[in-house]
């Protein structure tokens, strides 16, 4: 049996204060802030993984980890790829999944004059930071056949090539480059016909900054929007469940940590292999609110996270600290709009769904109750029923249609 995750988290505490101070007797009080900022860290991952470590040996975990690893379909559904070129030349990869033909849904129409019949309506899902399109496996599973759906990996996430402009150039990244990189994935996997914009946090954000600056696509070829645990702004203000002394020297040091980080890649991946447990708890911490969520659920969070690499997790920070598109969100005003959230969301809490849904008066507002940031993981058919309610609000699927089954999170549940 292996010592306690308390024990562990003080003397990270106490190794990362160490560490700081020794590099000068001048930046002692900058030592004691990053001891104190990683201590609060560190202790709260330490109360979400406590009891585990206590009764369940090293060993033991690992292979309760490897046999979640291969239980379960999650991440596996794959689509017709393809791939396109971002402005910078970074390689995007996105998966079409085609309707299927169904005569008791699409009756034989006569057609007029020898024209094509009319692009079907096509869903893009973009997903959020440190995840990739697999994220959207339940939605994407229920949806599949039913309706045309594109999915697509961010820059330097999933399948996706890292960016060129941050490799090559060391440009930071930017929440309107992602949207540029949006509109690329649409002229390549959907250059004509409806739309419909599905986004969780980053996602959302990217598909804000698609707005932004490409208002004539909006309006002439959007037809609903879905905005899944985001924000338009004000980001530097979250508390992440943090005391408020903890989270500003956490605000003070992340950013320089984060680039120190970055820079020993190879270190720190090893490092976060060794320290699995500790990291489990902290995904844990931040992407769930349930009690029971299903360990292959929660298993697979944590693979889609810990797949990103840490330069990259360092690259995409700061940008959420400048995201600031909620004068964008006009360009949705006469559109149906969906904003879901959870309730106890730490990391976009659901106050800026709420901000959201108060300049989009007409938006359905969806509040889910005991749900955190991955509620469209945690809480699949909510998020699937107002999903297909809003494309048969916009007539993206026939009003008689129905979806396949998702499954459910809870652990007492099959895999959908």
């Amino acid at each position: 049996m292996s010592e306690s995750s308390a024990e562990t988290a003080v003397e990270a505490a106490v190794a990362a204060s160490s560490a700081v101070s020794a590099a000068g007797a001048a930046n002692w009080r900058r030592a004691g802030v990053a001891g104190v900022a990683i201590g609060v860290v560190a202790a709260g991952a330490a109360a979400g993984v406590a009891i585990e470590r206590l009764t369940v040996g090293r060993g033991m975990r690992r292979k309760a980890r490897l046999a979640l690893d291969s239980a379960g379909p999650y991440g596996s559904l794959r689509g017709m790829p393809g791939k396109v070129l971002a402005a910078d030349g970074t390689e995007l990869y996105y998966e079409v999944d085609e309707v299927e033909a169904d005569s008791a849904l699409a009756p034989r129409r006569r057609r007029l004059f020898g024209r094509k019949a009319p692009a079907p309506v096509t869903v893009v899902f973009s997903h959020g930071y440190c995840l990739s399109q697999d994220s959207w496996h339940f939605q994407r599973a229920a949806l599949r056949g039913v309706v045309r759906t594109v999915h697509w990996d961010q820059r330097s996430h999933g399948r996706s090539g890292r960016g060129v402009a941050q490799v090559r150039d060391d440009v930071p990244v930017t929440i309107d480059q992602l949207g540029q990189d949006l509109k690329a994935v649409i002229d390549a996997a959907a250059p004509e016909g409806p739309l419909v914009l599905v986004g969780h946090s980053m996602g959302g954000m990217t598909m804000m900054a698609l707005a932004d600056q490409y208002p004539d696509l909006i309006r002439e070829r959007v037809v609903g929007v879905a905005l899944v645990g985001t924000s338009s702004g004000r980001l530097g203000e979250v508390n992440f469940g943090l005391p408020v002394a903890g989270v500003n020297a956490v605000r003070r040091i992340l950013p320089g940590v984060l680039k120190a980080l970055g820079q020993r890649a190879e270190l720190v991946e090893r490092g976060r292999r060794a320290t699995a447990d500790l990291f489990a708890g902290i995904i844990k911490r931040y992407s769930f609110a349930s009690r029971d969520i299903d360990p292959a659920v929660a298993r697979f969070a944590e693979r889609l996270i810990e797949a990103t690499p840490i330069d990259v997790v360092a690259e995409f920070y700061p940008a959420f600290t400048d995201h600031e598109k909620t004068e964008a969100l006009a360009h949705f005003t006469d559109l149906p709009v969906l904003v879901l959230a959870g309730v106890k969301d730490l990391v976009t809490p659901s106050e800026h769904s709420e901000a959201i849904a108060d300049l989009l008066p007409d938006a359905e507002l969806v509040l889910v109750p005991d749900a955190g940031h991955l509620v469209m993981l945690e809480h699949p058919e909510v998020v699937t029923d107002r999903l297909a309610d809003l494309l048969t609000r916009v007539g993206a699927v026939p009003a008689g249609a129905t979806v396949n089954g998702y499954g459910s999170t809870s652990n007492s549940a099959q895999p959908g």
